[in-house]
């Protein structure tokens, strides 16, 4: 599974454009994105019981539900959203290693290089069943592809988080230049590698012009 990592390589919509002030996809929205397998499924489905949310559970699987759009960061740079995670994947493979790369819950974007999808990068967000919070490292699958955990462990299980993140800083952090523009961005809970169990909720998504 080479390329399992980054679901927007292989796909062939045409992006959207999109340039203004605060971009933001809702819970019924981002249910409603279409799904990419990588191996196996997971159920995605919107829910309004407490808080709007898309509900992610995944049983030894791995599905992302992605957006093509352009997104000019340099008017848009900060991410925000927030999330749940309710049941983190097990496995004793470290999350550095291709066995261990499950996530209950990740957010990321992906920008398309001088070849297009094939040379696509992506930044994850993920929470990180043993990498504190801050910690940044190489995908497992593939060079072109970074991790930032904003959360470890399951003390904070069951509760909604919200984040804030500064794209430009995060983007040149991982792959030494500004950003630019960005070509998707994407939701997965995954659980293939640990072949376990995961599930999280989440919320909406916003690019913003300022914090």
């Amino acid at each position: 599974m080479p390329i399992r990592r980054l679901p927007f390589i292989a796909l062939a919509l045409c992006a959207l454009p999109a340039f203004a002030s605060e971009i933001e996809f809702t819970p019924a929205e981002i249910a409603a994105w279409p799904q990419r397998e990588f191996d196996g499924t997971v159920s995605y489905r919107f829910v309004e019981n407490g808080q709007p949310a898309v509900e992610a559970i995944a049983e030894d699987g791995a599905t992302a539900l992605y957006r093509e759009i352009e997104i000019d960061v340099g008017e848009t740079p900060w991410l925000e959203w927030s999330w749940r995670v309710d049941e983190l994947p097990q496995g004793e493979a470290s999350e550095r290693k291709k066995a261990g790369d499950d996530y209950g819950a990740r957010i990321y974007v992906v920008q398309e290089g001088f070849f297009g999808k094939l040379s696509a990068r992506a930044l994850n967000y993920v929470w990180s069943r043993e990498l504190e919070a801050g910690t940044r490292w190489p995908n497992a699958f593939t060079g072109r592809a970074r991790m930032i955990s904003v959360e470890q462990g399951d003390e904070r299980l069951g509760e909604w988080v919200t984040y804030r993140r500064d794209l430009r800083r995060d983007w040149k952090a991982a792959f030494d230049e500004a950003p630019g523009t960005i070509h998707g961005i994407a939701i997965m809970t995954d659980s293939d590698n640990t072949g376990s169990r995961a599930a999280a909720r989440y919320g909406g998504i916003r690019f913003r012009a300022s914090e």
